[in-house]
């Protein structure tokens, strides 16, 4: 079982930052893959970075150069931080865990945990 609290969502003008976290809970010693993904008002919930258990990241192409996901795996939290927000960037953000070594790719259906979201609005 992994529980996921995510924060840090918020509004935001174009142009800004913001930082959400995910405080995860886990069972001792096992390696996880962890992600973000978010979903936008008639959209499909869409992949947006994730780490697997080693430490290698990739990121959705609409992020590359603005997003960064990080793991403090002290603190089983993850981090997202978002630059240069665009207006199309407003969504709901979800925190997202499967068990493994490795992550399954961008398919929200194969991660098996998800927090329960939080919102982030940018308007232009």
């Amino acid at each position: 079982q992994v529980q996921l609290v995510e924060s840090g969502g918020g509004s935001v003008q174009a142009g800004g930052s913001l930082r959400l976290s995910c405080a995860a809970a886990y069972y001792a010693g096992s390696t996880i893959c962890m992600g973000w993904f978010r979903q936008a008002p008639g959209k499909e919930r869409e992949g947006v970075a994730r780490i697997n258990g080693y430490g290698a990241i990739a990121y959705a192409d609409s992020v590359k150069g603005r997003f960064t996901i990080s793991k403090d795996n002290a603190k089983n939290t993850l981090y997202l931080q978002m630059n240069s927000l665009k207006p199309e960037d407003t969504a709901v953000y979800y925190c997202a865990a499967r068990y493994g070594d490795y992550c399954p790719g961008w398919r929200f259906n194969d991660y098996d945990y998800w927090g329960q979201g939080t919102q982030v609005t940018v308007s232009s």
